[in-house]
């Protein structure tokens, strides 16, 4: 396992290019050499431009970094059935093969048809400022989002069409798919018109997603801090769903974010702060042989550090450690 860097914070400024110079020296400064890279370009007639995904994965190479993962955008899970949906699916599948192309082995996504939820704010430590949610007594009166109406049947039936077209083409190119649970899990039915797919139980959700078409190419983006937000005791209840993950092979990448709090009320704190205790997480990654990468993410932000750069280098030397840590327990004495 190794510490990876993506699409969440970038140097050189609000739409800077992942692959070029700045970005890539920043990481290699904090010791990361692997990159998971949101791609959304699309040429005429759909799809990732493979020429632009030579280009990254060329600017990588020449610096050293691997062009390991690529993230998704959500646009499939959006769409009711009909033409335009089996149109986006198919462009997933020849987006999967241009990614194997280049030598991607993972494509993370994140199907959310009504936005990751935010209400407050709350004050952190040295004047930062931590991103939370509290749900609203009157959930029931807010908008319905831009997907309308979505069912637990409906959102059900889009990811098992999407799994059934998807993961045997993801096999036959070498492409392991790594679902990020929805953001936060637990919500009521029916919050803004959606049945999450993660709701009610996040642990019963994900077992039911990767029994859909069971293959090791059909796993997960285990964002920690996302399934805490669905535990009413994270601290102890994310180790059973990181053991059973693990034990499958179903964890593709890891989102090592920490939170205060649980389910239905919580922030988004620095990862030595929170209720979680990464170090059991850290061994139970180790015992289990994960292989992939593990991120920062959603840090804490402050006026000081707009970009987030401080931050995320904190998250970095504190993965860094953290995995030297577990590592050297296993070392011979």
């Amino acid at each position: 396992m190794h510490t990876g860097g993506d699409y969440h914070s970038v140097a050189g400024g609000p739409g800077a290019d992942m692959t070029a110079k700045a970005n890539l020296e920043y990481n290699l400064r904090h010791g990361v050499r692997h990159l998971t890279i949101s791609v959304s370009d699309r040429r005429e007639g759909g799809g990732w431009d493979p020429d632009n995904l030579k280009r990254m994965k060329d600017n990588c190479d020449r610096y050293g970094v691997v062009f390991e993962a690529i993230r998704m955008q959500p646009t499939y899970i959006t769409l009711p059935r009909g033409a335009e949906r089996d149109r986006e699916l198919e462009t997933v599948v020849g987006n999967i093969r241009k990614a194997a192309q280049v030598g991607v082995r993972v494509i993370t996504y994140h199907w959310t048809v009504i936005p990751i939820r935010r209400n407050e704010t709350r004050p952190g430590r040295g004047g930062s400022t931590y991103a939370a949610f509290k749900l609203e007594n009157n959930w029931r009166d807010l908008p319905t989002g831009s997907s309308g109406r979505v069912s637990s049947e409906e959102y059900w039936e889009r990811i098992t069409r999407f799994l059934e077209r998807v993961i045997p083409a993801a096999k036959e190119s070498g492409v392991r798919m790594a679902c990020h649970p929805y953001d936060p899990p637990g919500l009521p039915f029916g919050y803004q018109g959606a049945d999450n797919w993660d709701s009610p139980s996040v642990f019963d959700a994900i077992r039911r997603y990767e029994s859909i078409v069971d293959s090791p190419y059909n796993g997960f983006q285990l964002c920690l801090g996302t399934a805490g937000e669905g535990l009413k005791n994270p601290k102890s209840e994310v180790l059973p769903i990181v053991q059973y993950l693990g034990e499958r092979g179903k964890i593709h990448q890891i989102h090592m974010r920490n939170i205060s709090g649980g389910l239905h009320n919580f922030a988004e704190v620095y990862p030595d702060e929170g209720d979680m205790d990464f170090f059991r997480v850290m061994r139970i990654l180790r015992d289990t042989q994960f292989s992939g990468s593990i991120c920062p993410d959603h840090m804490p932000r402050h006026p000081d550090d707009p970009g987030g750069l401080q931050a995320f280098a904190c998250g970095y030397g504190y993965i860094h450690a953290l995995i030297r840590s577990v590592n050297s327990e296993a070392e011979p004495a």
